[in-house]
């Protein structure tokens, strides 16, 4: 007869992360745990079952024949138990709603797709919408009633006691140059070897671009600009030699891969960018919208390289 299971929702969550993030320390990180917390789980569950759940070699992990009977039941159960906590929500606090989302990147829409859709399959009677146009400050927007989120790079200590802010992510920003160009010589480019060049940028204010807010102003350089709306337009300048861009490495990695630009870090520990979600604190108590929060943090986590859980 077997012993009592040890198995709790957190290793079912264990296992499936592991899978989806494709190592221990990204694991860890999707599940905001320490790596010695995440070990010890498997630890445990392996001592229970006297057999190795993964091949602890192998990126990504290669289930074993017992990780993946384990595995194959997580992914049946933890649906399930998302399902009933979400329908326990609606019982306690009332169906429907509406999400509109502001944006003041012009990437966002890359990782912000994937995780609406994401987010409607759960919560199919909140109306989701994005609203239209780039905004310089989807913060205000909360306030004046037009949006429900805004996705914003900074928090703002201002705005601290009358907005919540919800940590997404942090992701590298990599300087972009053409094949050839005498800057890819270095290993990492510092401000000043901005100064003689052409930096191609959205047309946004300099507060909203973190190599100029960050880097460039500090320091005092002052390049030449070049502005489009495009990313793809941005790219194509880059690659014909009409100037030099950063950009989030998610954002243009499918490029560098396909050799269409080069890219340098910038400083020597890389210029590091943050995104959160920003809403009043009555949109913050709704369920819905944590589940946002958490959807997006790991939809985006498991679909884009080298971000980084905040």
């Amino acid at each position: 007869m077997l012993s009592a299971s040890v198995l709790e929702i957190r290793h079912l969550r264990t296992l499936q992360a592991l899978r989806d993030s494709g190592s221990l320390v990204r694991a860890a990180q999707l599940l905001n745990l320490t790596q010695s917390a995440l070990s010890h789980q498997v630890k445990l569950l392996e001592e229970r079952y006297g057999a190795p759940l993964f091949e602890r070699k192998s990126v990504p992990p290669q289930f074993s024949a017992v990780g993946s009977r384990l595995l194959q039941l997580a992914d049946a159960v933890l649906p399930q138990v998302e399902a009933a906590e979400r329908d326990v929500a609606r019982l306690l606090q009332g169906q429907g709603g509406q999400l509109r989302i502001a944006v003041e990147c012009h990437t966002c829409f890359d990782w912000l797709m994937p995780a609406m859709d994401a987010f409607r399959a759960r919560w199919p009677e909140v109306e989701l919408d994005i609203v239209s146009g780039f905004h310089a400050d989807p913060v205000g927007l909360l306030h004046q009633g037009r949006a429900d989120v805004a996705i914003v790079s900074e928090v703002d200590a201002g705005d601290a006691a009358a907005v919540d802010h919800h940590p997404l992510f942090a992701f590298e920003i990599r300087a972009l140059l053409a094949h050839g160009h005498a800057l890819l010589a270095k290993a990492w480019l510092a401000a000043g070897d901005f100064a003689d060049q052409t930096l191609i940028t959205y047309p946004v204010p300099d507060d909203m671009l973190d190599l100029v807010r960050q880097v460039l102003e500090p320091a005092g350089v002052r390049p030449a600009r070049r502005t489009t709306e495009l990313t793809v337009a941005m790219l194509q300048l880059v690659a014909s030699g009409r100037g030099v861009a950063a950009l989030p490495l998610w954002a243009v990695q499918g490029y560098l891969d396909r050799g269409y630009v080069a890219a340098r870090p910038i400083g020597p520990q890389g210029l590091r960018g943050e995104l959160h979600a920003a809403c009043l604190p009555q949109v913050s108590a709704r369920p819905w919208l944590q589940d946002f929060v958490a959807v997006t943090r790991e939809t985006s986590f498991v679909t884009l390289k080298g971000v980084e859980l905040l």
